[in-house]
């Protein structure tokens, strides 16, 4: 397995795959990886000849610096589950890589990047499609997989590949969870055993607004419950409930009559976790 710290050393070897005619599938990461990431990595492998992963935790999508410093990094422990999964390359940068020195330019989608979850962490989804068109730029993927659990950031990237012609497919991968509902994140290793127990209210309350949009109740009657059920857990503070139109993230009422996203966002312990899907009433 190839590791690139620089991107001289990612060109020449995604340079040196593709005159071998080879397909390439792209898993960008922060690290700390989980199961989650590595359905990421198989689902990319099923389509593309060899897949890289990018590991780098973004400074630019995170609001508190505080928050920064204390994501969980192992990075000798990601390298060897990536190693045993047969990964082709890992894409290992400094922050003076991504950004070298005088970097002034960013990418933002205007509108998607700036409702709901983007109104709670301003600037998150602008640092999150700066740098993944930077890691487009440099590996030139056939294709790039990320995971329906951060949904919103999902639609971002698609808006993007779109509005900036990349030639890649962006592939939606579901979210994976542990046993007892709770999604996959890097940040739950941050959770105490309280908080921990206390956040399967976010699968809780999904689960009962997916019920509730199957049995033709309003987004304004989900919004409420899906409110209520959060709000009801002491150890969580909500940050956000969302029910829109699926895929534009626009606002919808009464019952609707096409797929819904279903977005949260709480606090628990002082550790933002999300979780999001994706329904059919």
């Amino acid at each position: 397995m190839e590791i690139c710290r620089t991107s001289a050393e990612l060109r020449s070897h995604i340079a040196w795959l593709r005159r071998q005619g080879l397909s390439i599938g792209l898993v960008p990461t922060m690290g700390y990886l989980h199961a989650g990431h590595m359905a990421l990595v198989e689902r990319a492998a099923r389509d593309a000849d060899r897949v890289v992963v990018s590991i780098f935790v973004n400074p630019t999508q995170f609001g508190d610096p505080a928050d920064l410093e204390k994501y969980p990094r192992d990075t000798e422990r990601d390298l060897a589950m990536l190693r045993e999964a047969g990964v082709e390359a890992v894409f290992l940068p400094s922050v003076e890589v991504v950004y070298p020195e005088g970097s002034e330019t960013i990418v933002e989608t205007m509108r998607l990047a700036n409702v709901l979850h983007g109104e709670v962490r301003e600037g998150h989804f602008r640092g999150v499609a700066t740098v993944v068109a930077k890691l487009f730029n440099l590996v030139q993927p056939d294709l790039a997989c990320f995971g329906e659990k951060d949904y919103q950031q999902l639609q971002v990237i698609r808006q993007m590949v779109r509005d900036l012609h990349f030639p890649l497919e962006i592939i939606a991968c579901p979210t994976v969870r542990e046993p007892d509902g709770l999604a996959m994140s890097s940040r739950n290793v941050r959770l105490s055993p309280e908080d921990r127990a206390a956040a399967l209210v976010l699968h809780r309350s999904l689960d009962r607004a997916e019920a509730l949009c199957a049995a033709g109740a309003t987004v304004e009657e989900i919004t409420a419950e899906v409110t209520t059920m959060i709000q009801s857990e002491p150890r969580s503070h909500l940050r956000a409930v969302d029910v829109t139109e699926a895929v534009s993230l626009r606002h919808v009422s009464g019952k609707p009559s096409g797929p819904l996203a279903l977005m949260i966002s709480a606090e628990f312990g002082g550790v933002l976790l999300i979780d999001q899907i994706e329904v059919t009433p």
